[in-house]
């Protein structure tokens, strides 16, 4: 059974993640590697830090395929000075190929905002927003009404543990059931989520001023916000992109052959403890 080679991987990776639908300023695709190398393991993962681009050496991957840009923007030396410096040079020395996919990754079907969707169990999910065309978040509905505090404890059940937790704004009784999510930064989105008509706006990044004004804009009221953290949202795309680049590939996700596919075990998180969380009052 022939190889499957760098240039067959990214073919499906392109396929599943065209890269014209990523953001004009975005940096998606092939990174590093050359095109005609063997790839017979692949690593999945949100960034690639130091510690991920390291698992995959230590692994022997042929590619690590991440979510975040190593290279968003311009840098003038690689040298092992600097982090990125290091990042790419221990990429080249370990003969290991990066791939990302990025914004393209967040607006595709199952992409970032939808896998996260489907973990909260929300149904008829329609788009947010869109940019370029292409729908940027969703929104959708829950089974049956729930307390805020209650979906809240569905969100943290639904993701992996961090420091800082679930940041939540609104009344702790207060039933919400029409769901708006973006996976990962979405305090832009405030415009469209109100114009959905959602009950709670699930996202990360939620900054001082744009969250204080979108709930001054609700009174109080709808739409409710929880901030769930950048790194959780997006983490559990890797292990959807899995499954899909290796049925792309024509592999049994259970028993692969050819190409052997994993997502990294490395929170790349960068907060490590909280103080003081709650001190001020909130749900008790």
């Amino acid at each position: 059974m022939e190889d499957l080679l760098l240039r067959d991987v990214v073919r499906a990776l392109d396929e599943l993640y065209p890269p014209s639908s990523a953001a004009e300023w975005d940096r998606v695709g092939l990174v590093t590697g050359d095109l005609d190398q063997p790839v017979r393991r692949v690593l999945l993962a949100v960034d690639p830090t130091l510690a991920v681009i390291e698992e995959a050496a230590d692994w022997h991957a042929d590619l690590l395929v991440t979510h975040h840009p190593l290279l968003l923007r311009g840098v003038h030396s690689v040298a092992t000075t600097s982090a990125k410096g290091a990042a790419v040079t221990r990429l080249v020395v370990s003969d290991t190929a990066l791939f990302v996919a990025h914004t393209n990754a967040d607006v595709a079907d199952p992409g970032v905002t939808t896998v996260l969707a489907d973990a909260l169990g929300l149904t008829g999910a329609r788009a947010l927003s869109a940019t370029g065309g292409y729908a940027v978040g969703c929104v959708g509905d829950l089974p049956a009404a729930e307390s805020l505090a209650a979906f809240a404890d569905r969100v943290a059940d639904a993701l992996p543990d961090t420091a800082g937790g679930i940041r939540v704004s609104g009344e702790p009784g207060a039933l919400v059931r029409t769901v708006a999510v973006l996976g990962g930064a979405g305090d832009d989105r405030f415009d469209a989520v109100r114009a959905s008509g959602a009950d709670v706006y699930v996202t990360a990044d939620l900054r001082h001023h744009p969250a204080l004004e979108a709930r001054e804009e609700a009174r109080g009221g709808r739409p409710y916000l929880v901030d769930a953290g950048h790194w959780a949202t997006e983490s559990l795309w890797p292990h959807s992109a899995r499954e899909r680049l290796l049925s792309a590939l024509g592999e049994d996700a259970a028993a692969p052959t050819r190409v052997e596919a994993r997502v990294s075990t490395i929170r790349t998180e960068p907060w490590t403890f909280v103080v003081g969380a709650n001190a001020a009052g909130g749900a008790s």
